[in-house]
């Protein structure tokens, strides 16, 4: 029998649950018709959610139909508990999203509509309530066009003439389809139904069960089952306890087989643990089965290290949610409840539930936590007084702020006590607003084993990182692992852990921060007299908002604006407009923070006095630790930077270079063309080492070059033919194709290590004889000199002067592969090196200096 996961999403009181039972009782699945005001719904089986009529945690049901058996998961509507509905998308396979008849499309309908485009749901739309007055057919399909999408297909029309028309409308395939054919057919509808280029609509009435077996058939014509690898894999969506208090973890399988007695492990726990049972569940009903087929929504006991969102098997976890609680409550206990004592059982709920964040405010010895509204505070006194005994109060809310930064910038962190060490190169980049912080690793296998990186990462994952301004959490952020350095020795877990978590608060430290704020999207509706004060107050409340838009005597204003200062609006607006407004509000996101600077000194956060979250690193010297500051760490790492700023040096520093110290010149000494250029032009004459040697000092501000006198040194110079180089060597060949800026900076970055390590003066010089205009440039970056030609100027012309003045009192190699180039170089008294020998011994003198350093460790 095929497998179908099918979630039914809406805003609150659209008929979700209504519609959940109407299809489980016409499908045959249940003999009573149940309903939420009779409080007898099959699904809404927590007392709380019958006595307040609305859906608090996500319920599946088993509905068979025909020979498919869709498992159908009823999820929350109410904004208060939209985290556990964005749970339970990760699991689905299609999404029904049901939608007022005479409310239309409300603030949580567009929030459900942008998860489903985040998770690539697709999606059945249902119109519930046609039954009531208002409720307009042709009205409706054109607002979900111009709102939801213009590929939404009035579905009850199939037998019109002109339903073809209008599938074929939404995708050019199914164009071409029906220009050749004059129709569609049901296997290439159901394939774009499944890629999302089609989004059904339903119109009917779930309480007069109006037009329910209408979309039983439409849903069973247009859906198909996923295909699933044959390895096992599975994806924990909710975690809960059964009446006996035993655990229970809700997952799908997505791949291969689940059976009782398999064990299951986990990247964040070493400790593997068996599954003892494995139920299937209908409302509060269950069979227990002794395997999970591929698509099977299960909750199996005697796993304990789950959590929401992670992935079994081969199953990958979740991103971070889009959803998330804006605000924190201290917890008030009565008298004779240890605190430690509640927070143990706290803690229970938050495995149930991640984003509570249960944690001790060891400022204030209370317990925090954070929720989403005041409807989910009630649910949570609820639940402990049910499950732990006692009864709590909480005080008053406070907003949640995060931070996140502004610039890229490399993290360094290393720690190394007597018998550890570890030392670890991040990339911190600004992410896209609301995007959470993504963790990856861009470092070689030869310069950190593969094992070492992953424990990295997952060190990273876990902790819940923070700002430095406020303390805050951070996000919107990329954390690129660069490079890595292990001792053979003495290196642990536990180092790696010290020093990844270091490298990201020594970053975020050493670059700009900027404080976030949740924000809301508000839907204001007010009398016409009422608003200029709705205006006035959306603009004290520093919010923004699009032109009104009059609806007879009442008119609207749509608008987002911060949490903090619009929490609280919606009982300032019933007195003023005496009880005719209303305002509706739906969490969109995080953006720049209105009040950062009093946020910021009201919070009284110092990073230097935060003693578990240290930016500092731990080096050792003569067999004792000690501490080094975060802006002095860079002083003394182990490793060179892998990372500096675009246009400075390279972005990716994976292919670092070091140069030569050999005191042979190992590509002077071309004999035969030496030979050739003497025999047709004479001996190559050079002065005396104690003759007054001459630095140049490339300028364009005058038409010379001018000299500087200096004394007699061993400095030597090397000049380098950018372009030349860059063509000649595979890997910068590579990538000028797709970035010539790309490999120009990795050019750069290379003779900067090459100069550090030899200590000799590098001129590097790049055409731009071919920009009009161009008056050329000279620029210094780590003590090296780049040179961009002037126009009608080449690189070798300018080389070739160069040369003339330096030869004359040092010893100069120009790297050039110019076959008359290194003549000219030759007859001025210079030694010429091929770009192909000079990238052969920068490989080699790359094995020498790892081996200095590792016989310095």
């Amino acid at each position: 029998m095929k497998k179908i996961v099918a979630g039914i999403l809406a805003h609150v009181d659209s008929g979700k649950t209504t519609l959940s039972e109407a299809l489980l009782y016409n499908s045959g699945n249940i003999n009573k018709l149940g309903r939420v005001d009779h409080r007898d719904s099959f699904l809404d089986t927590y007392s709380l959610e019958r006595e307040r009529g609305i859906t608090i945690f996500s319920k599946q049901a088993i509905l068979k139909y025909k020979d498919v058996e869709y498992t159908l998961l009823d999820t929350p509507g109410h904004v208060d508990f939209s985290a556990e509905a964005e749970r339970t998308l990760q699991v689905l396979d299609y999404a029904i999203l049901v939608i007022s008849g005479t409310d239309g499309i409300q603030s949580h309908t567009h929030t459900l509509w942008d998860l489903l485009n985040k998770y690539r749901l697709p999606c059945f739309i249902f119109v519930n309530k046609m039954d009531l007055p208002g409720a307009d057919k042709s009205e409706l399909i054109a607002l979900l066009k111009n709102k939801i999408s213009d590929r939404c297909v009035d579905f009850t029309e199939a037998d019109s003439p002109l339903f073809n028309e209008s599938i074929a409308e939404c995708d050019d395939k199914l164009l071409d389809e029906y220009y050749n054919n004059d129709r569609i057919n049901k296997e290439s509808i159901t394939s774009a139904v499944s890629h999302r280029r089609i989004f059904p609509v339903i119109f009917g009435s779930a309480l007069k069960n109006n037009g329910v077996n209408t979309f039983l058939d439409i849903f069973y014509n247009y859906t198909q089952m996923p295909s699933y690898p044959e390895v096992f894999a599975g994806k924990v969506f909710k975690i809960s306890d059964d009446k006996q208090g035993r655990r229970l973890t809700y997952l799908k399988v997505t791949g291969g087989c689940l059976r009782v007695r398999d064990i299951l492990e986990s990247d964040k726990n070493t400790n593997s643990e068996k599954v003892n049972q494995i139920r299937i569940y209908s409302g509060e009903r269950f069979n227990t089965v002794e395997e999970a087929l591929p698509g099977t929504i299960c909750a199996v006991t005697g796993i304990s290290f789950a959590s929401p969102g992670d992935g079994l098997g081969t199953e990958k976890p979740s991103a971070l949610p889009v959803l998330a609680p804006v605000l924190t409550y201290s917890l008030d206990l009565p008298e004779g409840v240890n605190t430690h004592t509640a927070l143990e059982k706290l803690k229970i709920l938050e495995n149930e539930d991640p984003l509570l964040n249960v944690s001790m405010n060891e400022r204030y010895g209370k317990i925090q936590l954070r929720v989403m509204g005041e409807i989910q505070l009630e649910v949570l006194k609820s639940i402990i007084s049910e499950r732990f005994g006692f009864e709590v109060s909480f005080g008053t809310g406070n907003i949640i702020y995060k931070e996140t930064i502004t610039e890229p910038v490399e993290g360094v962190g290393h720690f190394e006590p007597l018998r550890h060490y570890a030392e670890v190169h991040l990339l911190l980049k600004p992410g896209k607003r609301n995007s959470g912080i993504v963790f990856s690793s861009e470092c070689r296998e030869d310069t950190l084993d593969k094992n070492w990186q992953r424990l990295i990462l997952s060190n990273l994952y876990e902790k819940k990182h923070i700002g430095v301004l406020t303390g805050s959490p951070i996000t919107d952020m990329e954390i690129i692992l660069l490079s890595g350095k292990a001792h053979p020795k003495h290196t642990e877990g536990g180092d790696f852990r010290q020093a990844a978590l270091r490298a990201v608060r020594q970053g975020i430290r050493s670059t700009n921060s900027i404080l976030l704020e949740p924000y809301y999207s508000f839907m204001l509706e007010v009398p016409n007299e009422n608003i200029g004060r709705a205006i006035s107050d959306i603009q004290q409340m520093s919010g923004s908002f699009e032109q009104p838009e009059a609806l007879g005597d009442m008119s609207v204003i749509k608008g987002k604006a911060p949490v903090s200062t619009i929490n609280n609006y919606g009982k300032e607006v019933t007195q003023y407009t005496h009880g005719r407004g209303r305002i509706v509000c739906s969490f969109i996101g995080y953006d720049d923070c209105h009040n950062a600077d009093e946020i910021i000194k009201k919070s009284d956060y110092s990073p230097d006095r935060d003693t578990d979250n240290p930016c500092d690193s731990v080096f050792c010297s003569h067999g004792s630790g000690y501490i080094v500051k975060w802006d002095e760490v860079k002083s003394h790492m182990h490793l060179p930077e892998a990372w500096s700023k675009p246009g400075v040096q390279t972005v990716n520093k994976r292919e670092r270079l070091a140069g030569y110290s050999s005191g042979n010149d190992i590509f002077a000494l071309d004999r035969e063309l030496m030979q050739i250029f003497e025999q047709t032009y004479g001996p190559v004459k050079r002065k005396s080492e104690e003759q007054q040697r001459e630095f140049i000092a490339p300028s364009y501000n005058d038409r010379k070059i001018k000299t500087v006198k200096k004394p007699v040194d061993d400095t030597e110079y090397l000049l380098v033919d950018g372009y030349n180089v860059i063509f000649s060597w595979e890997h910068l060949k590579k990538l000028s194709e797709t970035n010539i800026d790309a490999a120009r900076a990795s050019l750069i970055n290379t003779l900067c290590n090459y100069q550090g390590y030899k200590k000799c003066e590098v001129i590097l010089v790049f055409d731009a004889y071919k920009v009009t205009g161009g008056k050329g440039s000279v620029e210094k970056v780590d003590n090296i000199s780049i040179v961009y030609t002037k126009e009608a100027e080449t690189a070798d012309m300018y080389i070739e002067k160069a040369t003339h003045k330096l030869a004359s009192d040092h010893r100069v190699r120009v790297v050039t592969s110019d076959g008359l180039e290194q003549l000219i170089i030759l007859g001025s008294g210079a030694l010429r090196v091929s770009s192909r020998a000079f990238y052969e011994e920068i490989r080699a003198a790359e094995d020498e200096i790892r081996n200095i350093i590792s016989s310095r460790l």
